[in-house]
């Protein structure tokens, strides 16, 4: 048995950094923050909505371990280095109901708005493409948020198509251009 905050595996999570980011592995500590992205109710719109029973979100959180272990990748959190705080997460997702793997991102509230998320998009995406062979990714959004268009876009990726019925929604699909020819 282990006490909280000891891990009894190490996680074959790859750490990678930016100039300004870590991603890693979660840690406890990620666990607070998680809580609060979860139940604000702006941040959960476009995600099924808030989640206020940290069981809940604890199920979640491990789930996100589970999928490192069982698919060998999965979310990173993102940490800024010069703060040291949990500002997010970004990864790769490939649950049982997606086409093919998806790129995702969310930046907490208190965070968002200092190119963080395009920063560490970046960087997965190209870890992702150049370690993993996941070029050209995707990105599942809602028409209705325009925050997560603006990034993909701004991340060069364009609409594909419509997904319809995707957990009781329609969203775009959208294709982010190739890492292995150079444009990403």
């Amino acid at each position: 048995m282990t006490a909280l905050g000891q891990r009894a595996h190490e996680l074959p999570i790859p750490v990678l950094e930016t100039e300004r980011l870590i991603l890693r592995g979660p840690e406890p500590r990620d666990f607070a923050p998680l809580c609060d992205f979860n139940s604000d109710a702006d941040r959960m719109r476009f995600l099924g909505g808030p989640v206020t029973d940290h069981d809940q979100v604890w199920r979640g959180f491990l789930s996100n371990m589970g999928h490192w272990m069982w698919r060998g990748h999965g979310m990173w959190t993102v940490q800024e280095k010069a703060s040291g705080e949990t500002v997010g997460r970004v990864g790769v997702i490939d649950h049982l109901q997606w086409d093919e793997p998806e790129i995702g991102w969310h930046i907490f509230a208190d965070h968002e708005g200092r190119g963080f998320a395009y920063e560490a998009a970046l960087t997965a995406r190209r870890y992702a493409a150049e370690t993993w062979g996941f070029d050209r990714l995707i990105s599942y959004i809602d028409p209705d948020n325009t925050r997560s268009r603006a990034l993909a876009e701004r991340l060069g990726a364009t609409v594909e198509r419509e997904k319809p019925e995707f957990f009781g929604t329609t969203v775009l699909v959208y294709r982010h251009p190739s890492v292995a020819k150079g444009d990403a």
